[in-house]
């Protein structure tokens, strides 16, 4: 299991130093079409720009790499966002009560999916798209289409808008999760069955790991990790909006495929995942500031899932 698992994650590490040429290449072009572009401020707004994505990425890297997809990340956080913002408006103004409340409704979804998907044995791509759509529909019938407010200033300063030694708290949690993905992924048993399972999945059961488990466990730690991102979203906001997280799937996705990962599974690392997620944060960021058209934006977004899509073929 290990040489096939040290084999797969070669693969993907060796196209980082491509990824890191194209990261530096976008950051010193935009630095001198844009004298805001290396300000501080604007430095700041990337990381908060990106941390969604980023938080979100982890999670889909390891689906990915095992071998599935979550395409109801996006509603996914949408409802943690609400039911933490519920939580604390009707039991208790706490920000502990609001953020288990979104977590466990994140990895809860995250569970239905991995159980349908290997007991049912329904590829992920399905289960997930239909979970999109039931957690978008409980969202708008449960707030009736309006958003919740927040009024917990302690949940807005533990992940939206307060600083630890500086830094953003967005960005601080975009930080531990990529640390928290890498210890995992990289440097324990469970990470390397997460590469023999997407890699070869006959064979890993044939030297005895728990498919089943791995995928499971990796669909679960996807909505438990989009279900931070919604309360990171809802504490910037003051608010917990059904609307929010359209599209994020998309760009998590491209992120990770961006990154190296294989849409087949077995290849791809957490690393790879971050740098995928700033080129896409600096690009947009970029494009704005350089005043470039919003239909040309997303035309060169376009572009980029193409570019993704042709390099996991490779």
């Amino acid at each position: 299991m290990d040489g096939i698992a040290t084999t797969l994650r070669a693969r993907a590490f060796s196209a980082e130093g491509l990824l890191v040429g194209a990261l530096v290449a976008l950051v010193v072009f935009f630095s001198i079409a844009s004298p805001v572009f290396l300000t501080l401020g604007n430095l700041e707004n990337i990381g908060r720009q990106t941390a969604l994505v980023s938080i979100i990425a982890v999670g889909m890297t390891f689906v990915i790499v095992s071998g599935e997809f979550d395409l109801s990340v996006g509603s996914t956080l949408a409802l943690a966002g609400v039911i933490s913002a519920i939580a604390m408006k009707e039991i208790a103004q706490y920000a502990a009560i609001g953020a288990l409340a979104g977590l466990a409704t994140g990895a809860a979804v995250g569970l239905l999916n991995g159980i349908l998907t290997t007991r049912l044995r329904i590829p992920s791509f399905l289960i997930t798209l239909g979970s999109l759509s039931i957690a978008r529909g409980i969202v708008m019938l449960i707030t009736d289409t309006r958003p919740v407010v927040i009024t917990n200033r302690s949940y807005f300063a533990i992940f939206g808008e307060g600083h630890f030694l500086g830094v953003p708290t967005p960005i601080v949690w975009t930080v531990v999760v990529i640390l928290g993905g890498i210890i995992a992924l990289h440097f324990t048993g469970f990470g390397r069955a997460v590469y023999a399972a997407g890699g070869n999945p006959t064979a890993a059961r044939y030297s005895g790991i728990p498919v089943i488990r791995v995928k499971v466990i990796s669909l679960t730690l996807a909505g438990f990790l989009a279900g931070l991102a919604g309360l990171v979203l809802s504490a910037r906001a003051h608010a917990a909006r059904p609307d929010v997280g359209a599209g994020l799937e998309l760009d998590a996705i491209t992120a990770v495929i961006l990154g190296g990962a294989a849409l087949s599974g077995g290849r791809g690392t957490v690393i790879g995942t971050l740098i995928g997620s700033l080129i896409i944060g600096i690009l947009g960021n970029g494009l704005v500031l350089i005043g470039v058209d919003p239909s040309i934006q997303i035309i060169v977004k376009g572009l980029i899932i193409w570019l993704s899509v042709s390099m996991s073929r490779g």
